[in-house]
């Protein structure tokens, strides 16, 4: 067996692996965060919706990919193998991933380092959180009372200078 031959076996099967666990995850989450009496479909959609949307794209894929692939090794004059198939759907598969998980990790890394205002990907502030804390409790008759708190100014920054000045 070639060199590509082994390299591309070790990747499936690191694939393979990689999807067990994430569903063996999936398995484990559904099954020690289910409320009684609840359905699975109205505790986990959004899981079950991503998985199938996930599984109906990558088999898609692997379709289209197969009918380009047939097609174009009959125009050279030969005869379409599994394993070449599966070796260029392996490659493009994680051609696609790879720049996915670029782009997520790009995004869950900025999320954390930059605030984009209103959005409920950005960082929350101590003093937001204090001062919707305030409101609650100023709401539901609750507010904690004492000397110390009087003089106390729980209303929040309007603009970033302003948060630095307090």
């Amino acid at each position: 067996m070639s060199t590509g031959g082994l390299v591309l076996g070790a990747v499936v099967i690191v694939t393979l692996l990689v999807l067990g666990f994430l569903v063996t995850a999936e398995i484990r989450s559904v099954r020690d965060e289910r409320t009684p009496g609840r359905s699975l479909w109205r505790e986990f959609s959004l899981s079950f919706v991503l998985l199938i949307l996930f599984l109906t794209s990558w088999i898609g894929q692997g379709v289209a990919e197969w009918q380009v692939f047939t097609d174009e090794a009959e125009s050279h004059g030969e005869e379409p193998t599994v394993g070449d198939f599966m070796g260029e759907f392996t490659q493009s598969t994680l051609e696609n991933w790879q720049s996915e998980f670029l782009q997520l990790f790009s995004f869950a890394a900025l999320a954390a380092l930059y605030i984009h205002k209103g959005s409920a990907e950005s960082k929350d502030s101590e003093e937001k959180l204090e001062a919707s804390l305030r409101g609650i409790e100023e709401h539901l008759g609750t507010l904690p009372t004492g000397p110390a708190l009087k003089d106390l100014d729980w209303r929040l920054p309007e603009t970033p200078l302003e948060a630095e000045e307090n």
